[in-house]
């Protein structure tokens, strides 16, 4: 008998995070706005309407709202997990209670999310359920962190832990590389499939200031193996010295990189391009160059 893997993420710490992160999430929105902005900016250019969509993940509605104002959306149903923040959706909306939604298959023409795709363990499973929701010609466009991200803080932090304790505790989630998306998308089932990242920069005049930041955008450690032990303040302590050093300007601010990847994949359907099979071509490479020169 096959092992099912333990999951990587706790569903229900993820939502106390969240619910935390709701009552003052627009003090500490920046990114979470970056990110929806961004995704808009995809949709807007599509040339084709969504009759139905779903955002995964939908946070405090700025999605929905990004989206709406690009004119290409129709009924746009909100899924969320936090009922904090869900109270202040408008409808529809739906509590999300596990990181796999319940989906009618072929019953949605749009599904986006923002920042939620990094929390889930079961990443080719979700995917392949988004895949079965959507009706033929459906796009799917999401964002969430990618692997180049917080490299710094889990650099510091690690050494400051071995300085301190001993050893390493995982407090960064380990996040997906891009160069296996496009994969993941096509063993899902969509076709045209596109991944890419930005490398965004942050910077925060102290470690705790980014922290404190970190904490109110929902982004601190939701992991099932996450340490549930306090940690010595002098960790942190050294954590922030070291920082300052390797990652500090001139004027002491340090840096902080977020990778953000970007994916879109489409139903598919006959309307659609397709890839030449090998080999199908009429005209050899070389030819053609031949004749360039």
């Amino acid at each position: 008998m096959q092992k099912t893997a333990p999951p990587l993420f706790d569903f229900a710490a993820l939502v106390r995070q969240r619910d935390r992160a709701a009552r003052q999430f627009a003090q500490h929105d920046f990114l979470a706005e970056a990110a929806a902005e961004r995704l808009a900016d995809r949709l807007a250019d599509v040339r084709r309407q969504f009759a139905d969509g779903l955002v995964l993940g939908a946070g405090d509605g700025r999605l929905a709202r990004h989206l709406a104002a690009t004119g290409k959306t129709g009924t746009l149903t909100q899924a969320e997990a936090s009922l904090d923040f869900l109270a202040g959706l408008d409808a529809p909306k739906w509590l999300l209670q596990s990181e796999i939604p319940d989906l009618a298959p072929a019953s949605l023409d749009l599904i986006a999310s923002s920042l939620w795709l990094h929390w889930v363990s079961d990443l080719p499973g979700l995917l392949a359920c988004l895949s079965r929701a959507l009706r033929p010609d459906g796009l799917l466009v999401a964002n969430f962190w990618g692997g180049r991200s917080l490299t710094e803080l889990r650099a510091c932090l690690a050494e400051a832990e071995t300085e301190q304790q001993g050893g390493v505790w995982p407090r960064i989630a380990p996040m997906a590389d891009i160069r296996d998306l496009g994969g993941l998308l096509q063993r899902a089932g969509f076709a045209l499939p596109v991944a890419d990242a930005d490398l965004i920069s942050v910077r925060w005049p102290s470690l705790f200031a980014m922290m404190r930041d970190l904490r109110g955008m929902a982004e601190t450690s939701a992991l099932a193996n996450r340490p549930r032990h306090f940690t010595r303040r002098s960790v942190f302590l050294r954590a922030a010295e070291i920082y300052q050093q390797r990652f500090a300007s001139p004027d002491g601010q340090i840096t902080a990189s977020f990778e953000l990847i970007t994916l879109t994949g489409w139903k598919p359907h006959p309307s659609q391009q397709k890839l030449l099979k090998p080999g199908s071509a009429t005209q050899r490479l070389a030819d053609l160059l031949a004749r360039e020169n």
